[in-house]
């Protein structure tokens, strides 16, 4: 494994404050799921279902795999949002969720962003 990939990169979920570290070969849900904290929502882990929406504030990723359209479009993709489980962090990151499962997560920390296009 080489140096890049192999350091950890602190990640922070600008809802709640809360960082984790994660590798920069590792998807950022991945990392947040092996911790056993819960605040980013957990769907298929395959991009396909959307409930792992983040929009990226802060930092650079690299892509992992494909999105579903049906949950990022290309617009909201140039407005930084993305898939949890479909990318991993090339610098330190903060994030905001703010996939269709937000609002019962983050009850009592504030609203959640809202994508471009919402449905």
């Amino acid at each position: 494994m080489n140096q890049a990939t192999s350091d950890k990169l602190q990640v922070t979920i600008r809802q709640t404050g809360e960082s984790f570290d994660c590798r920069g070969n590792q998807s950022v849900l991945a990392a947040m799921a092996s911790t056993g904290r819960r605040g980013i929502p957990v769907g298929c882990l395959g991009g396909g279902c959307g409930v792992c929406k983040i929009r990226l504030l802060n930092g650079q990723v690299s892509k992992l795999g494909p999105v579903s359209r049906a949950h990022v479009s290309r617009d909201e993709e140039d407005q930084g949002y993305t898939l949890a489980c479909r990318v991993a962090p090339q610098s330190r990151l903060e994030i905001e969720v703010t996939g269709k499962f937000c609002k019962p997560f983050f009850k009592g920390f504030g609203s959640c962003a809202n994508p471009v296009s919402a449905k």
